[in-house]
């Protein structure tokens, strides 16, 4: 696999087709760790961008742990995409594209394309074919209509994203009978929609997709009725660049009829109900079959770095968990209500399997230079409660697992803390400000770059902890991290 998608993406026509048309947009790319989809859409705190070809054959390297398989690109080009914060400026949405997704079974191709035909025909029909086009995403296809067809001047009377749902919708809702016909005539596979909205991303041409060695294609509707799925085929496929093809103000009219009709929705998605031809129930999937790397909270970092400190500290991982979901709750407690109250009145909304403990069974101990209540039991109090290994899985690990393996997450932050000196570890201001708060925001995107690293490491040998005792040789018999999480 990763032989394909290196020949693939090294390809200059490729690379440099990615980059023109990903120019302006905000970039996401998928690939997978442990056989979960993972979707990554920021580099550290900015958003992922290509600016040239050569950041498409450096996105493949460096993201290579995440076996990056395909592009995609907003719908939205924007004026400025410096940072996350002008992303949900809708005044920088310069243009947006109108797009009819069409999906269907690979097996059962043909109907895509004689639903791409119909909207062709349509568009046409309406005046539109000059800059049109469409592209096959592998499993299905889409009808585009260039972001550029529109005219400046119609875009300072209507909203791009307003111009682009509008037109779309207009054109489904046109169309929905004959759509529909070949829903039913498809078996139920075919499914045509209407999915415009702001945070809105599609595949990119010459893209691999997601599951199949195939190729996104672009194609002129004149080559509709001669298409075939060989012609998506890595290695062999055929494309034409007809995305790049466009007559200004040839869509106003159009655009201008369906904004009538349909309205203005620049606020999509909240309240829209869009048209969606053929729509069935889908299996359910897994909830965490797709993650969007980069949406860490700060508690999870907190969390996690403090039991890998407590971990590599005393070598004791069940109490690491217990120190890591505690020193979590200090801090957010502590930033909303100061340091001293916390220590008698903190409590978090967390999940609790833990004890209530007195005041008179509460014992104060001093960790890693941090002053913490335990309970008789050995595990570490806050709010009165216990915080159990389960506590930490439950309000920690979940959490991360719903963004990235936590085998990988916790490997990783192992790595990270060993780089420091044993001093930082037991000075608890040091730590927040040289470890923690470097890496709060944008930690993922760091294990993500590190993933091969790390486990390269874990495979020549187990961090150890800086302390001593029982419980460091026990875990020097665990062949690597993971093995010793398991136990």
């Amino acid at each position: 696999m990763i032989d394909v998608l290196l020949r693939h993406y090294g390809r200059d026509d490729v690379k440099r087709e990615i980059a023109e048309f990903c120019r302006g947009r905000w970039v996401a790319v998928e690939g997978s760790i442990s056989g979960k989809r993972v979707f990554l859409r920021y580099s550290g705190r900015k958003p992922l961008t290509i600016k040239s070809p050569a950041d498409v054959a450096l996105i493949v390297r460096k993201y290579s742990g995440l076996k990056v398989r395909t592009f995609y690109a907003t719908i939205n080009v924007y004026r400025d995409l410096s940072s996350t914060q002008q992303l949900d400026d809708l005044s920088n949405i310069a243009a947006a594209t109108p797009f009819w997704d069409i999906d269907t079974e690979l097996s059962k191709w043909g109907y895509a394309i004689k639903a791409a035909q119909l909207i062709c025909e349509f568009l046409e029909s309406e005046g539109v074919s000059k800059s049109v086009y469409v592209l096959w995403s592998g499993e299905g296809a889409h009808v585009r209509i260039s972001e550029a067809a529109f005219s400046e001047d119609l875009l300072s009377r209507y909203h791009p994203l307003d111009v682009a749902f509008a037109v779309v919708e207009y054109v489904l809702r046109k169309l929905k009978d004959k759509l529909e016909g070949l829903h039913k005539e498809s078996g139920g596979v075919l499914k045509v929609e209407n999915l415009v909205d702001i945070k809105r991303v599609f595949t990119v041409p010459l893209s691999l997709h997601r599951k199949h060695d195939l190729v996104a294609v672009c194609l002129s509707p004149d080559d509709l009725p001669s298409f075939d799925i060989s012609w998506a085929k890595v290695g062999e496929f055929k494309h034409k660049d007809v995305w790049r093809r466009y007559e200004v103000g040839e869509a106003d009219d159009l655009a201008r009829k369906a904004v009538a009709v349909v309205g203005r929705v620049k606020t999509l998605p909240v309240g829209v109900k869009s048209t969606r031809v053929g729509r069935v129930e889908r299996k359910a999937a897994p909830k965490k079959e797709v993650t969007e790397v980069g949406k860490l909270g700060r508690f999870q970092v907190m969390a996690l770095l403090q039991a890998a400190r407590y971990y590599l500290l005393t070598g004791d991982l069940e109490k690491a968990k217990s120190f890591g979901l505690n020193r979590a709750i200090f801090y957010a407690w502590a930033k909303h209500y100061g340091r001293y109250y916390v220590g008698r009145r903190a409590s978090y909304r967390y999940v609790s399997t833990g004890q209530e403990v007195p005041e008179s069974e509460r014992k104060l101990v001093k960790v890693a230079g941090e002053e913490a209540f335990i309970s008789p039991r050995g595990w570490f109090v806050m709010g009165g409660q216990e915080q159990l290994p389960e506590d930490y899985d439950r309000n920690v690990v979940s959490k991360i697992e719903g963004v990235v393996p936590y085998e990988v997450a916790w490997e990783a932050a192992l790595k990270y803390l060993s780089k420091f000196p044993k001093q930082v570890l037991l000075d608890p201001q040091k730590f927040y400000e040289k470890v923690y708060k470097p890496v709060r925001d944008d930690f993922i995107d760091k294990v993500i770059r590190e993933i091969e690293e790390v486990r390269e490491d874990v495979k020549k040998s187990v961090v150890k902890p800086l302390g001593s005792g029982e419980a460091s040789k026990a875990k020097d018999k665990q062949k690597t991290l993971l093995d010793w999480m398991k136990k």
